[in-house]
């Protein structure tokens, strides 16, 4: 969790402020649809800190009707804040809880236990949240099927499930800590046919939902749609505004643009990330890419419209590959991985890379 040092938020917040300021006026004009203040513990801020940053947005970007989610530590919710919250227009909470289960989250390094993980969606739940829960399956000496009907018991609407990934250099890693294959599988079986007793259905790979409560803000991601990055670590997606498309083949030609700030210390000074063009191509891979994770698929229409670029055309061959192998589907111009895409979905994806 990042330090508290004295003027540290403040600068954060002026800085933010700036940020702001600048993107709404280069790309602004369009209300938001969906807002995500996360990507790391929101809830570190006071009350009257959230309640600036609440500001910043509302002023340079509007903040009506829409979904606006707040991610959310188990440890930092009470009732207090949680009406606060509301107050300033979050609809959405998620929250980190990962399991249900003591020895579990011990395992996983959390500092909550279960009975506050608990506490905290039942807060949120009674304050009048649509409230997310994650979950981390496939732990050594996990009960799966235990976490997932504890959390579908509390009524949430929506459920992320992950299988624990052992990335090189973590400490996991180090003391040789491993997931066996049979493991992720039964996790991923399990939290489909649980959760669906509990109304939520499977939307995305690792996403579940009760009807209408799917996450609009993830959807757009997963769509390849624009949007802000704020924020130190933020990552933003914007359409390019020049029209100069100079002598380049059209799959070449420059329709939008990446952007990833860099960490606290230089975003701090005003240092923005390096723009990454994102060409007609890269922009239909990328489509491809994350919407395949969708079980409704991608709209090849829709993603050929926007790129300028008929993807049917330009990845027949991979298409037709992936159709001979029972790994794709097609439903008029919608295509999505079918169910043994699905478990390789790497491998269907790199075919486009």
């Amino acid at each position: 969790m990042l330090e508290r040092r004295a003027g540290l938020v403040e600068a954060y917040l002026r800085e933010l402020e700036n940020d702001a300021k600048v993107l709404a006026e280069q790309y602004g004009g369009t209300e938001l649809t969906t807002l995500y203040v996360g990507g790391g513990t929101p809830s570190f801020l006071r009350d009257h800190e959230l309640v600036s940053l609440a500001g910043i947005i509302r002023t340079h970007f509007g903040w009506a009707n829409l979904e606006a989610t707040l991610e959310v530590n188990p440890g930092t919710v009470n009732t207090a804040r949680a009406k606060l919250w509301r107050e300033l227009g979050f609809t959405r909470a998620s929250v980190g809880v990962q399991s249900t289960q003591d020895s579990v989250l011990k395992f996983l390094g959390r500092t909550h236990d279960a009975k506050q993980a608990l506490l905290a969606l039942e807060t949120l739940l009674a304050a009048g949240f649509q409230v997310s829960s994650d979950a981390i399956t496939a732990v050594p000496g996990q009960n799966v099927e235990q976490d997932l009907r504890t959390l579908g018991a509390l009524g949430l609407e929506h459920i992320s499930c992950y299988t624990l990934t052992i990335e090189e250099g973590t400490a996991f890693f180090r003391t040789g800590v491993k997931v066996r294959a049979e493991d992720e599988e039964r996790s991923l079986e399990l939290a489909e046919s649980v959760l669906a007793e509990f109304g939520l259905a499977r939307y995305e790979v690792s996403n579940h939902a009760k009807p209408g409560f799917e996450s609009k803000h993830n959807i757009a991601y997963w769509q390849n749609r624009f949007y802000y990055g704020l924020g130190a670590g933020a990552a933003g997606h914007y359409p390019n505004l020049e029209t100069e498309t100079r002598d380049l083949s059209l799959e070449h030609q420059i329709i939008a643009h990446r952007r990833t700030n860099p960490h606290l210390s230089n975003w701090l000074t005003g240092e923005r990330g390096e723009i990454e063009p994102v060409t007609r191509e890269s922009f239909v891979t990328d489509a491809l890419f994350s919407g395949l994770r969708l079980l409704s698929g991608v709209s090849l229409t829709d993603i050929s419209t926007r790129a300028g670029l008929n993807a049917s055309d330009f990845f027949a061959p991979q298409f037709e590959k992936l159709v001979s192998q029972g790994l794709l589907e097609f439903e008029g111009s919608t295509v999505r991985a079918t169910t043994n895409g699905l478990w390789v979905l790497n491998q269907v994806i790199s075919e486009f890379l």
